[in-house]
Formats: C-alpha cells, sequence, structure tokens
C-alpha cells in the first residue's frame, strides 16, 4: 500500500470508526438512554419507529439533493450531520428531565444519523473517481469492528458511570469526526457537467423506471433485513427459552460483529474473481441459512454458529451492494442507489419490529422465526429474479473489472 493510499485509507477508516462507535451509542443503547429517561417500552417504540419512518422518507430525498452535484456535496452534508449530532448529544447530556423535549431531539439525532450512513458510502466512490485510493472493505471492517469493541466497552461503563457516559462518548466520537472530515478534502478534478447522456433520475417513478431490476433488489433486500433485525432485537427472547443470559447475548452480539471484519477486509480481491449479482445472492443465501441455524438451534453452541454467519450474509452485503451501486447506476444516480439500499435495511427493520414483537406475544420466539425464514426464502426468490433473470441494463465498468465479464 502507498503512503497516499495509506492516508486516504486512515483518515476514512476513522470516519467509519467514528460513525459506528456513535451508532452503537444511539442505536444499540437506544431503549437503556430512554428507560433511564422515563420513557415506556411503548414509547420508546414509537420513537425508534417514527425516527426509522422519517430516515425512509429523507434518505433519497437528500441523496437527490446531493447527486445535483451542486454545492451540497457528500463532505459537507457529512460535516453537517454530524455537526448536528453533535448539537443533540449535548442538548440530551444537559436536560436532565423533559419526556417531550427528550423525545423530538433523540428522534431527530436518530434520524440523522440514518439519513447520513449511504452518504459516508457514497463519498468513498466520489473520492475514489478522484484518484483517492481507498481500500473500502478494510474500512468498512474497521467500522464494524469499532461498533463491537464500542458496544462491549460502553456496557461496562454505563455499569460504573450511569447512563450519561452514553452522550459523553457520542460527544467525543463526534467531535473526533468532525475534525477530520474537515480536513478530508478531494482534490479538485474536472467532472462533466450533466447533459443529454447523463441524467440524475431524482423523481422515484423516474428512479423506478430507469433502474427496475435494482428496484427489485431492493424490495428482496427488505425481505433479508426483516429476519435480520428479528434476530438482533429480539435475541433475548430467542435465547432465554434455551437457557441464554445476557451475559451470552453479548457475546453472541460481540461474535457477529468482529467476524464481519475479516470479510469487508477481504472482499475486493473476492470480487475481481466472482461478481456482484452472484456475491448478492450468496449473501442472501446467507441470511436464510443464519435464520434456519437460529430456528433450529437447541443450546446456545448453535445460536453462536449461527451469529457466525454473520460473515457470509450481512459482512458480504453490505460493501457488495455499495459496489453494486456503482456499478449500476449512472453518476448522478449513485448517492439515491446508496441511499435505497439503506432503506431497504430501515424498513426491514420497521416492518421486523411491527410484525415479530406481536407475533412474539402470541405465539413465541418459535413460531417468529418461521416466519422470519419464510420472508428471507421469499427475499431470495425475489432477489435472484432481480439479478439473474431481469437483469435489466447492461453494467459499466467498476474499478477496472467488468462485471458482465465476471456474471
Amino acid at each position: 500500500m502507498t503512503n497516499g493510499r495509506k492516508f486516504w485509507t486512515l483518515r476514512y477508516i476513522i470516519i467509519n470508526a467514528t460513525y459506528f462507535a456513535v451508532y452503537s451509542g444511539i442505536h444499540a443503547y437506544a431503549s437503556v438512554f430512554l428507560l433511564e429517561k422515563g420513557f415506556s417500552n411503548t414509547l420508546i417504540g414509537i420513537t425508534l419507529a417514527l425516527a426509522n419512518i422519517l430516515s425512509v422518507i429523507f434518505q433519497p430525498f437528500v441523496a437527490g439533493l446531493i447527486d445535483k452535484q451542486g454545492k451540497l456535496t457528500n463532505r459537507n452534508v457529512s460535516m453537517a450531520s454530524t455537526a448536528l449530532l453533535l448539537a443533540g448529544s449535548i442538548l440530551l447530556l444537559v436536560i436532565k428531565n423533559g419526556i417531550v423535549a427528550i423525545f423530538i431531539i433523540f428522534a431527530l439525532i436518530y434520524m440523522v444519523q440514518m439519513v447520513y450512513q449511504p452518504i459516508i458510502t457514497a463519498m468513498y466512490f466520489e473520492y475514489e473517481a478522484a484518484g483517492c485510493h481507498i481500500y473500502y472493505g478494510l474500512a468498512r471492517g474497521l467500522g464494524s469492528a469499532g461498533f463491537a469493541v464500542t458496544s462491549v466497552f460502553t456496557g461496562m461503563a454505563i455499569g460504573r458511570f450511569g447512563v450519561s457516559i452514553l452522550m459523553i462518548l457520542d460527544i467525543i466520537f463526534l467531535s473526533a469526526g468532525l475534525i477530520v472530515l474537515f480536513f478530508f478534502k478531494k482534490p479538485s478534478v474536472n467532472n462533466p457537467e450533466p447533459g443529454t447522456s447523463e441524467v440524475a433520475h431524482n423523481n422515484l417513478f423516474s428512479f423506478i423506471k430507469t433502474y427496475p431490476d435494482f428496484m427489485l433488489f431492493v424490495l428482496g433486500a427488505v425481505c433479508f433485513f426483516f429476519a435480520h433485525n428479528a434476530i438482533n432485537d429480539y435475541m433475548i427472547q430467542i435465547i432465554t427459552p434455551l437457557g441464554g443470559t445476557e451475559t451470552q447475548m453479548g457475546t453472541a452480539v460481540f461474535i457477529a460483529a468482529l467476524l464481519e471484519l475479516p470479510t469487508m477486509a477481504l472482499i475486493d480481491k473476492v470480487m475481481k474473481k466472482v461478481s456482484c449479482r452472484n456475491l448478492l445472492l450468496f449473501a442472501g443465501a446467507a441470511f436464510l441459512v443464519k435464520t434456519l441455524l437460529m430456528f433450529l438451534a437447541p443450546n446456545m453452541v448453535l445460536v453462536y454458529i449461527s451469529q457466525a454467519m454473520q460473515m457470509f450474509a450481512y459482512a458480504v452485503f453490505i460493501p457488495v451492494s455499495a459496489y453494486f451501486v456503482n456499478q449500476t447506476m449512472a453518476r448522478f444516480d449513485q448517492v439515491k442507489g446508496q441511499a435505497y439500499i439503506n432503506c431497504s435495511i430501515t424498513l426491514g427493520g420497521v416492518f421486523s419490529s411491527l410484525v415479530c414483537g406481536r407475533l412474539l406475544d402470541i405465539k413465541g420466539p418459535h413460531f417468529m422465526l418461521i416466519v422470519s425464514l419464510v420472508v428471507t426464502a421469499a427475499g431470495l426468490v425475489i432477489a435472484f429474479l432481480a439479478l439473474k433473470v431481469w437483469r435489466g441494463k447492461k453494467l459499466k465498468s467498476s474499478c477496472g473489472i467488468s462485471e458482465e465479464k465476471r456474471s
């Protein structure tokens, strides 16, 4: 790795690591923080559902503004988002009481962080095109590792210092991320202005008409993340009948998050031999196997094996879907493409929260996993139709690798 590549990669790693460290505080420990502030479980559910729904609305909207190639760049939006998160975290640290104020601020920062996530990915492809060579898989994998390590450390810190430590840690990480973003300036390049040969499709219906196979794949991805979120959100309910405890749940989450790193770090090499379409189908199959193993698990050993499938499911899906967008989309649609991928993850979580909680109350975790298994299988069929049957437009070359030649 050249010094230049090390320099760009290191800074992009810090951007990812600080983002996912804060993601751990705002998302993984949302219930812990809000319960301490006097929220009921019902109000927590409303807060998170509202934030997720708003993020699905705003992600394509903000992405469309960035795709217009004006002053609203990936870096500028990233800096503005980080500054908003920083201000919100400071307010939540200062405000001790007031459920209405906390509800509004927490829902907003939760939403802003979800909107910001695909922009980090789009920023990589923008900088790569400008000659700033970055190892994306390594950076994204270390982001997941940052989430895993921070989650463990945060749990211990809350036990010792109380729930306020969450916002203190977020303020530290956000400040570091904002400083790095400020100096993360792309070299000037002469990009062609959008003309008749390359037009941004900011209208949803125009986007669907232009990329029908991609949007069908997004539907399949929603199904994958229905099961993925069901397992993550209701892990304790799943493992309790198997004799599992909160400590073992922490171990299971840590295994899944940590094993994302080696896969993501090596994915660039794998994509030189296997097409994005085939890798995405492989990831979908891995989501199915992960859900099946969790359904069949008689004890915690098989639960841990199921969680280890994360390295073939989520860890493959996230970076490969990012490259797939870059290969499939015209330049002025790529940020929206990344946003729609992130929307599939969010929508999967929303539907999972709405359906699986009720299924748990009525039928229990076993039945919930059966439904998750059926939904994932349906998603795999949809993804196969989108990626193999309805291929749509021919893909352009990306990073010197022709998708068509490898599929």
